[in-house]
This record gives C-alpha cells, structure tokens and sequence, in this order.
C-alpha cells in the first residue's frame, strides 16, 4: 500500500521521463521562477491527498550550471491520510540552459519510513554519486553508479515535456525515453496521441494528449493505462492525468494555479 500511495503523487510527473530522439523544442520558454501548480488525487470519490509541483523564485549554481530548483511535494489527506500517512518532497535542480538535472534529491516519509536521498550527476565521467539515509536511524550509504549523458530524472523530464513543439509532431509519434530512478537506467515509450478539448473545473481548455506505453507491472491495468493532457498553449502545464490502475481508476486534476510565464485560457465551452 505504500508503494502504491507513493506512486499516485509521483503520477503528477513520473509519465515524462527523458527524450532521447531529436523531438522538436518550442521556441518559448515554457515556465520560470515562482511558477506553483497545485493538484488534487482522487481515487473514485475518494480525495487521496495533494501534490504541488513549483520553481523556487532563486536561480542556483551546481556544477558551474545556473540551475532551476524545482520540487514536488505530495501529502495524503482525509481518510487516507489516518490509514497511510505521507509527506514526501522530490527535488531536481535542472540547467537553465540544456535542461538536463545537476542534482536531484529525495524526502520521504511514509508512516513510519523514512529516505532521504541525493543525486549527484557527473556527465563528464558518465556517473551518478548517490548519498542515502534510510530507516529509523537514517543510516548513511554512498553508491557510484554508471550513467549516459542528457539523461532526465523523475522530476526534470516533467518539465522536459513542456519545451517540446507538439505541432511539428504527427499524432501517433513514438517517443523513446530514458531516466535514472534509484539505482538503474530505465527506457520507456511515449506517444504523442495529438489534440483534444478538455472539461475541468476551470472550464474548457485545447490540451495535448500523450500516453506512455507502460511495459507489465504489478501497478497499472494494461499498456495504454496512463493518459497525461497538457495545456496546448506556451505553458504546457499538466493539465490532468488518469491511470488505470489494479485497484482501479486514479485521477490526477489540476486544483490551482500560479506564476505561470504565459497566458492560459479556460472558456464555457
């Protein structure tokens, strides 16, 4: 239950991944500084918690790269909150330049477990320097790991997404990314599906479909079972994602919004 809990607040993001094909960037700067989205997770008519996801209005050095500290921090609520409690932050600082992550960062606390974790990457040796404290007495552990270069984090290939030009694309394109989570390289699938009308409880909104094609697991329902909607605008903001899942049908709305670089523009209809 833990795990799965953990998975509906890394939903918001964990679709997007690393780009490695030649996808077309958008010329517009699609977010920046003091840019905060909130969103509500619902299971059914149940309220599971929330999840923010913002960029810290100060730009950071690592690595001799000016750097976006951009985090996600997800909370259970309700019911939910009394059955499984928990607080969790994913942190990626990303270069303003090549949007690639310098260094990312964990804090998790779920009930009673706790990790708090940080990633440093060096892209010139090709490896990623790990530092851990786990368990109750968050005991301390270092890694060194093999890696490729303009690799995303979970966090950062979120963000990636949205410098993409979806209007150069074809609907049905296929997408193949790459990303290091924990301690592995892993390859995915993204489609671009192409362009909707979305309802939300903001109004209508022109969105842009993606699905990532996901291989078998214990989580999800299928290899279609993630639908991710972005704002078809220069902002590019997760608009709403759903996810059939084992236990059923998980959905990820857009609750607020603000610091946006761009306009966006809800209608009646």
């Amino acid at each position: 239950m833990k795990r799965l809990l953990t998975c509906l607040f890394v939903l918001v993001l964990a679709t997007s991944f690393t780009l490695q094909t030649q996808a077309p960037q958008s010329p517009f700067a699609a977010y920046g500084p003091k840019e905060s989205l909130v969103y509500r997770l619902h299971y059914g008519f149940v309220t599971a918690g929330e999840a923010r996801i913002e960029v810290d209005p100060t730009l950071y050095m690592i690595n001799n790269k000016v750097c976006y500290k951009t985090s996600v921090i997800g909370a259970t609520s309700g019911s939910v909150d009394i059955a499984m409690r928990v607080r969790d932050q994913w942190t990626s600082y990303i270069d303003t330049a090549t949007k690639i992550p310098q260094r990312s960062m964990r804090n998790i606390a779920e009930n009673n477990y706790r990790l708090k974790e940080m990633v440093m990457y060096d892209y010139a040796n090709k490896k990623a320097n790990v530092i851990t404290e786990s368990g109750k007495e968050l005991e301390k552990s270092t890694a060194e790991y093999a890696i490729t270069n303009n690799l995303q984090d979970i966090v950062s290939g979120a963000y990636y997404l949205r410098t993409l030009d979806y209007s150069k694309m074809a609907p049905g394109t296929p997408i193949t990314m790459k990303a290091f989570f924990e301690d592995k390289l892993y390859d995915f699938t993204l489609k671009y599906v192409g362009k909707e009308k979305l309802h939300t409880k903001h109004g209508y909104i022109n969105v842009i479909k993606i699905q990532p094609v996901m291989p078998d697991n214990e989580l999800f329902d299928g290899g279609n079972s993630i639908r991710l909607w972005l704002s078809d605008d220069d902002n590019k903001i997760p608009v709403k994602i759903e996810a059939d899942m084992f236990v059923g049908k998980v959905e990820v709305e857009l609750k607020s919004f603000a610091g946006l670089k761009h306009p966006i523009v809800f209608t009646k209809k």
